[in-house]
């Protein structure tokens, strides 16, 4: 049976694993699309342009979330739950993220930034009404463990690496519909290298989106591991996590704001119920609760 450490050890390998296939993916589809329009500008522009997005979600992404989310700094009123927050960042030798609110009845949180200085932690309205201390610690705890896992930067990566595949395919598709390509795309070698392109092309969204969400079980995994350490209490978390999903099924639980492009930086998916039916739950970007609970009270993460 792994250790806390060890599992997050674990994790944090396949979690580069898998954005080293990401990556080669990508460069993959870049390669493709220049040799088959015989312009090698066209890969030296894919790599200019995704390094444009990766930089420019580096410095910013922070603060897109915030106001996708509609959070703002947290008041003195909440001071109790900010000297939490900052508690637990103390005993992690962190610097302590800024808190914000979200006025918002259903219970949630995420936390984002693009490194432990310029991070910061959001709670819905409805989470701290519907939680008990040691539970809200739990979710404050498993935020921070995204923070200090330095999560909130290799999701971003992925965010936009799996927009740019599908830019790339989109513009691939539209320009073999209208012509183009090598002089030679008739003979049989052009024809097999066209059909395999396109067959590549469509299935690389695919794969994007599924190293994506695989990435965001994992993450979501790691920080319930993350959280239990600085806590020493894992049924707080437990806890918190099963008021939550029973919120969901008790009253829907979709947040006035929720959107996809965000939905896995939560700590519960924000669409709640409809989460789990029809086309959400094929792309459902977090594991059961009953899994996350199992774990975290068994201690087997």
């Amino acid at each position: 049976m792994k250790t806390l450490y060890q599992q997050r050890g674990s994790n944090i390998r396949k979690t580069w694993a898998l954005v080293l296939i990401f990556a080669l993916v990508v460069i993959g589809l870049g390669w493709f699309l220049s040799q088959y329009f015989g312009d090698i500008s066209i890969l030296y522009f894919a790599v200019f342009f995704a390094v444009v997005m990766n930089v420019g979600s580096y410095w910013f992404s922070h603060k897109i979330v915030v106001s996708m989310s509609g959070a703002k700094e947290a008041g003195s009123e909440y001071r109790e739950i900010s000297n939490m927050l900052e508690n637990l960042a103390i005993g992690q030798g962190m610097q302590k993220p800024k808190l914000y609110i979200i006025q918002d009845s259903v219970p949630n949180a995420f936390a984002t930034g693009r490194n432990e200085k310029h991070a910061l932690v959001a709670v819905t309205t409805g989470l701290i009404s519907l939680l008990e201390k040691s539970e809200l610690e739990g979710v404050l705890a498993h935020e921070l463990a995204h923070i200090k896992h330095k999560d909130m930067l290799l999701s971003t990566m992925v965010v936009v690496l799996v927009g740019f595949v599908a830019i790339i395919s989109d513009m691939f598709l539209r320009a073999s519909l209208f012509g183009g390509g090598r002089d030679d795309r008739d003979n049989k070698l052009g024809g097999i290298l066209a059909i395999v392109g396109i067959v590549f092309v469509i299935l690389s969204p695919i794969i994007a989106q599924l190293i994506h969400f695989a990435i965001s079980r994992k993450r979501e995994f790691m920080a319930d591991a993350g959280g239990a350490l600085m806590t020493r209490y894992p049924e707080g978390l437990a806890g918190a996590l099963q008021k939550i999903e029973g919120y969901a099924k008790t009253r829907g639980g979709e947040m006035r704001r929720a959107n996809h492009a965000m939905a896995h930086l939560y700590i519960a998916n924000p669409f709640g119920a409809k989460a789990k039916a029809g086309w959400n739950k094929m792309w459902s970007t977090h594991p059961p609760t009953e899994e996350r609970v199992k774990a975290l009270l068994s201690g087997q993460i």
